[in-house]
């Protein structure tokens, strides 16, 4: 193509503009057709772009505020090998949402600006972290079905067209699975030990099953960003395959820990080879999307509070950053004439 002129007419300019939009356009879609990754410096369309960091931010968020309901019970673990599985699991969240704020950065997003967003309500995180964590068996509850879930959904995030959010997902989905199977065994153990302890471990399941079923988001009729992030091929499957995936793993996982899913209309469909279950309650679901779940206010809160308290650590990592790329020699520092230096 002809390159555009000074002296071009604004009509003109404007018509040779839209032409290598719309060839840019079809590379892009060619590219995600094929399967093949964007990248950070590939052209891309604005709505994939805004779509991506408005999904990371989203997840990164999650991973943060998710810290909250587990690190309630690191104090009160029954054992230290119980508190050091569980300050390790809390760890490993916080490394999370810095690798998705980290690949959301990326695409030009500040991470300054997305935590300020989320401090004022403005961005969301999983429904899921709105709910109390009562019990020690709630520690369970959360490894086995909601970490469950969260593999479930991300999983298919490891192909991903955008890069950067596939390639940190792998590592995401590797820890994600410890997490599973770390409250799988906890909840293993209380139904298997006394009375009490059974008693406790259902009582977390009947409590985190219908939230852990809304983690994956709204009916696929009543789904705003779905369809067009399958088409990028950013999601790969709908929320209600996703969410029907995830009934049909946790039911044999039931049955093998002795506990009992609260949803009575579970049951086989030979027709369509997986499980039907029951109606969510998506009034529910909205109040806490809303703001008004057991505990929206309590965990932006602490979070809020956690990131003033913050402050003084990333102001002195910010001097550091300074001091180090102002000394002679060091990368980040001005080529000094030898005589200024000598």
């Amino acid at each position: 193509m002809a390159a555009v002129t000074a002296d071009q007419t604004t009509q003109g300019t404007a018509g040779t503009t839209d032409d290598a939009d719309a060839e840019r356009l079809a590379a892009f879609d060619a590219a995600v057709a094929a399967d093949d990754r964007i990248e950070p410096r590939d052209w891309m369309p604005d709505a994939y772009r805004a779509s991506l960091i408005r999904q990371m931010a989203q997840h990164a968020h999650s991973e943060i505020i998710g810290m909250q309901p587990e690190a309630n019970w690191i104090t009160r673990a029954p054992s230290l090998r119980r508190k050091a599985i569980l300050m390790a699991k809390v760890q490993d969240e916080a490394g999370h949402g810095l690798y998705l704020y980290s690949a959301a950065e990326t695409l030009g997003a500040s991470r300054e600006e997305l935590l300020d967003k989320l401090h004022a309500g403005r961005q969301r995180y999983s429904s899921i972290f709105n709910y109390p964590t009562l019990t020690w068996a709630d520690v369970g509850a959360i490894g086995w079905l909601v970490d469950g879930a969260a593999i479930t959904n991300q999983v298919p995030l490891c192909r991903c067209s955008y890069g950067p959010y596939a390639r940190a997902m792998v590592r995401v989905c590797k820890e994600e699975s410890f997490h599973q199977r770390q409250g799988y065994e906890l909840l293993l153990a209380l139904s298997r030990g006394t009375p009490a302890q059974h008693e406790m471990a259902q009582d977390a399941v009947n409590r985190w099953w219908w939230p852990s079923l809304m983690m994956f988001g709204p009916p696929d009729d009543s789904s705003a960003h779905s369809a067009q992030s399958m088409a990028w091929k950013i999601k790969r499957h709908s929320n209600d395959e996703l969410r029907r995936r995830f009934v049909d793993i946790c039911v044999p996982q039931a049955e093998a820990l002795g506990l009992t899913l609260p949803d009575p209309d579970i049951r086989w469909n030979e027709e369509l080879g997986q499980h039907d279950y029951g109606a969510i309650d998506w009034t529910e679901f909205q109040e806490v999307l809303k703001g008004n779940g057991p505990c929206n206010e309590q965990r932006l809160t602490q979070r809020r509070t956690a990131h003033e308290e913050g402050a003084w650590v990333r102001d002195a990592a910010a001097a550091y950053a300074e001091k180090h790329a102002a000394r002679p020699g060091s990368a980040g520092a001005a080529a000094q004439p030898v005589e200024a230096t000598a």
